[in-house]
């Protein structure tokens, strides 16, 4: 189970990710990082990155950079999927296909279920994937 002491975040509706709000999503990780691993993390966050405009903006490699972050960038025009995208979305898919909801805070519910449910080796599954292929 996944700890509420800070509790997931979505994307307010009708809202866009935009440099500003993703940068200020990487501080508050940061800020989790330092509290659940206190004086581990030396060496800085290996940080996965895709094409995605808000990644790639120079406000955002500024506050990479500020926070420590080391960024893996996915080549330019690269057809390659993101990790979630072949690994943590099918499985999610799945789950919510058919299924009909009233409301956000509905399927936020079924999702949040779906991954509370899965072994903690699923999250690592595609690390390995990624590692072993890049």
């Amino acid at each position: 189970m996944r700890s509420r002491r800070h509790p997931p975040h979505y994307l307010p509706q009708g809202q866009t990710v935009n440099a500003e709000y993703y940068s200020s999503l990487l501080v508050q990780l940061w800020d989790i990082l330092k509290e659940k691993h206190r004086g581990k993390v030396t060496k800085g966050v290996l940080f996965l990155h895709d094409n995605f405009p808000a990644h790639r903006a120079l406000a955002t490699q500024k506050k990479l950079a500020c926070l420590g972050f080391l960024s893996l960038d996915h080549p330019p025009y690269s057809p390659d999927l993101t990790p979630s995208d072949y690994h943590l979305f099918p499985g999610l898919k799945k789950q919510l296909k058919g299924r009909h909801f009233s409301s956000d805070a509905e399927v936020i519910v079924a999702a949040e279920t779906w991954l509370d449910r899965q072994p903690s080796e699923f999250f690592f599954e595609w690390l390995e994937k990624v590692i072993a292929t890049g």
